[in-house]
């Protein structure tokens, strides 16, 4: 369904209070599958790949699953790869159309490796996976950190049942590795012995007596915070709290105060929140390497052309296998404003129109990707009106997005 962004404000102000991360959420959910743990968590992610893993896990948990579909959630797909190979039972596990040109290979030669019976049911190296679960034993395998943080990620959330330690050999280049460090720091939190050095993490099987917390209070998430920092970027004025953030987060997108100091955005930290304000001139050229924040690309990107900002952007290889191939999508979509894009596999340059916005009414092509509904949004504090062509994408991610905008009273939505 389209909707229509319409601003009739310049200023910015609020309180929003966002769910829990969805990153950390979805690791806590597969630890509690593995460990068989009941382990009460707070503050869960609302988003639609939340509630998709939450229903394969019920699904599993009662021995039945002969077809789980997770649609869109790559993350999902992934982590459940993992511990349908580590769990007794025999399981197809698919996805969207989408989800089936999005490369699982590296994962599932890893689980091989360990022992694993996978098998494509169409393409080599793609979903999707027939998967008969068996109790692993562990042991060394080497797997690319260059291709998705997340299949290191579902390694290590299996190994605690392993019979065996797990040992990671990290090999090439490492992508989005503070989601790696997430996922160590979660495994210690629930009492796992893991060992980390730059290119080998080590995981030890769980003992008799493991010290599970009793409940866990997941921090909001950083990548629902990235659009509310650019419409702060991209107003006049601007006094907004977001509530359940931290200076100590597990999160890569945690970044976001650091790059938006360069917009003008200054964050204090409260002792429920932050609170973003304005603190000076944006700068007239920014460069930043996303590749440990891939997530939060888009976002600036559309904060740069709705500043008037020449950008280059490098790190950005994972964004060609998420929901669409981002870096093309983006470069499609800033385009209609009048900017010129150009782009690699890995990077994009962002030169701003020389004579201002393309003010007549856009219409935002999604792609099926909920990032792309959200980075754009904001931009229509600077072109005044704006079509989003699925407002339901956002579901994905951060469900109330549409009613956390118009509860500023800053954009009219019809």
């Amino acid at each position: 369904m389209r909707i229509h962004l319409h601003s009739h404000s310049s200023g910015l102000t609020g309180h929003i209070s966002l769910s829990g991360s969805k990153s950390i959420s979805n690791r806590l959910l597969i630890l509690n599958a593995v460990l068989k743990q009941n382990v009460v968590l707070k503050n869960l992610s609302d988003s639609e790949d939340t509630k998709l893993l939450t229903q394969a896990l019920q699904k599993i948990s009662a021995g039945n699953s002969p077809i789980i579909d997770v649609n869109h959630a790559g993350t999902d797909f992934r982590f459940l790869t993992a511990l349908l190979a580590a769990t007794p039972g025999k399981t197809t596990l698919t996805g969207s159309e989408r989800m089936k040109q999005r490369p699982v290979g590296e994962l599932v030669n890893a689980l091989r490796t360990l022992g694993a019976d996978i098998q494509y049911k169409e393409k080599e190296g793609f979903p999707p996976l027939y998967i008969s679960g068996k109790l692993l034993k562990g042991g060394e395998v080497r797997i690319r950190g260059d291709i998705s943080s997340q299949f290191i990620s579902a390694l290590l959330l299996i190994a605690p049942t392993f019979e065996n330690a797990l040992k990671i050999r990290i090999e090439g280049d490492i992508v989005s590795r503070p989601y790696i460090d997430m996922t160590v720091a979660i495994l210690k939190s629930y009492g796992i012995l893991v060992n980390t050095q730059p290119r080998e993490i080590s995981v030890q099987p769980i003992t008799a007596d493991i010290a599970t917390p009793t409940e866990y209070a997941v921090e909001s998430d950083w990548s629902s915070a990235s659009y509310w920092y650019s419409l702060a970027a991209l107003s006049d004025t601007v006094d907004l709290t977001l509530d359940y953030f931290h200076g100590k987060s597990l999160q890569a997108d945690a970044v976001l105060p650091e790059i938006y100091k360069s917009f003008g955005i200054d964050t204090t930290y409260t002792p429920t929140g932050i609170r973003l304000m304005k603190a000076g001139n944006p700068v007239k050229t920014f460069h930043f390497d996303f590749r440990a924040c891939p997530d939060i690309a888009q976002t600036v990107a559309v904060t740069c052309l709705g500043l008037g900002i020449s950008a280059s952007f490098s790190g950005l290889e994972t964004l060609k296998i998420k929901e669409t191939d981002r870096i093309v999508a983006l470069k499609h979509e800033l385009e209609k404003f009048g900017a010129i894009v150009s782009i690699t596999d890995n990077s994009l340059q962002l030169t701003p129109p020389e004579n201002g916005l393309n003010m007549n009414l856009q219409t935002i092509a999604t792609y099926h990707d909920h990032r792309m509904a959200m980075s754009f949004a904001p931009l229509c504090m600077k072109t005044k009106h704006l079509c989003i062509d699925d407002m339901n994408v956002v579901d994905k991610s951060y469900p109330h997005f549409w009613k956390d905008l118009a509860q500023t009273n800053m954009i009219i939505i019809s």
